[in-house]
């Protein structure tokens, strides 16, 4: 397989937004890209480029040795000819069609019984078994999800576009089926670029991730290490987690989980479907600082550390403790002020065992998969 595909585009529309988009994506071994940033900061307008529903103005697409766009010579490949799977937002399934009927949609191309074949075999990839002649309405959101991706990667695509995967699902199924998507996505082994605006599911899906904001890159790396170190406060904001730690769960009794991370101890709500190697994410909102043997609040989780560093905000200033790891805490200037806080100077974190969020980092999902 080729090596990458390399992105460098510009699209306008008048009187909104401008989009100048420029990334790689490695596809050998295939990799998920995450499109990550709030509503309306042009990630549907890229996906929708690199599918060929949109043109650039300038710029180029190149898909391995493939030349999709590139708009100095007017090159410019259908649709049709990239071998693409998309999966739009709601899905659009066809109502008056049956789910077998849906996932045979654009395999015109083979014979009757080469197309019953790649349909029963996608099906079953999906775990659709006995939905083939129901109608997506009599369907659940999960099931209509899996549906969409079986008609998206029944042409056998060498690269998938998926915008918003989970967003039609309620929380708990999001919860659910988000792990499940990373197994089948490396079960696959098709390059993918997904977006979404959900932190969780930019940890859980991506081996890579692009923050764009207004049409605009502003930070490439894994999931971890953007969210853990945004390069600027404009990508702190956009991304919200500043702490962002692999764990492993080494115990769980009477609700509670015990998370080590680099040998300190953290608590957290047992979740049992997240499997033991998990991603540790903690808001910095939620770390509350307090001097040494003091204990003012009630939280599980007391942890003594140093101070790293401080940087004013505006009006808070943020504090970067090593405690066993970097952890950010968000405080008011006149915190910094009554607790002396400076590089060097001893403090505890203290946090309550519900704002330890847990993201598990597919361990268990993927020798699931791997046994199946």
């Amino acid at each position: 397989m080729a090596s990458e595909m390399i992105v460098a585009i510009q699209k306008s529309f008048p009187g909104r937004l401008s989009v100048d988009a420029s990334f790689r994506l490695p596809l050998d071994p295939p990799t998920i890209l995450i499109l990550f940033g709030p509503s309306g900061a042009g990630k549907t307008t890229v996906l929708r480029c690199l599918a060929g529903l949109e043109w650039p103005e300038q710029g180029s697409i190149q898909f391995g040795d493939e030349v999709w766009v590139e708009t100095k010579v007017g090159t410019r490949m259908p649709p049709q000819k990239r071998r693409i799977g998309f999966m739009s937002q709601d899905y659009s399934l066809f109502p008056s069609h049956s789910v077998e009927d849906n996932i045979a949609f654009g395999l015109g191309e083979l014979d009757a019984a080469s197309r019953r074949q790649r349909v029963t075999e996608v099906m079953a990839l999906l775990q659709l078994q006995g939905a083939e002649r129901v109608r997506p309405n009599q369907l659940s959101g999960g099931q209509q999800q899996r549906v969409a991706l079986a008609r998206a990667i029944a042409r056998r695509p060498q690269l998938l576009l998926l915008d918003e995967p989970l967003s039609a699902l309620d929380a708990p199924t999001q919860s659910k089926l988000c792990g499940e998507l990373r197994s089948l996505l490396k079960q696959l082994a098709i390059p993918s670029v997904v977006v979404t605006h959900d932190w969780a599911e930019a940890l859980t899906l991506g081996d890579q991730m692009t923050v764009i904001n207004e049409g605009r890159v502003l930070q490439t790396g894994t999931p971890q290490e953007v969210f853990s170190r945004p390069r600027d406060a404009e990508v702190a904001r956009i991304v919200g987690v500043e702490t962002v730690v692999q764990g492993r769960v080494i115990d769980s009794s009477s609700g509670l989980s015990t998370i080590d991370v680099d040998g300190t101890k953290l608590m957290a709500l047992a979740d049992a479907e997240l499997g033991l190697d998990v991603f540790v994410c903690v808001r910095a909102e939620d770390v509350v600082l307090e001097t040494l043997g003091v204990g003012a609040t009630s939280a599980r989780n007391h942890l003594a550390g140093t101070v790293r560093e401080v940087t004013i905000m505006g009006a808070l200033v943020r504090i970067r403790i090593d405690c066993g790891f970097l952890l950010s805490a968000l405080v008011t200037r006149s915190a910094v002020e009554d607790l002396r806080l400076s590089p060097g100077v001893p403090v505890v974190a203290a946090i309550k065992a519900g704002a330890v969020h847990l993201v598990s980092r597919g361990s268990r999902a993927a020798s699931a998969c791997a046994s199946a």
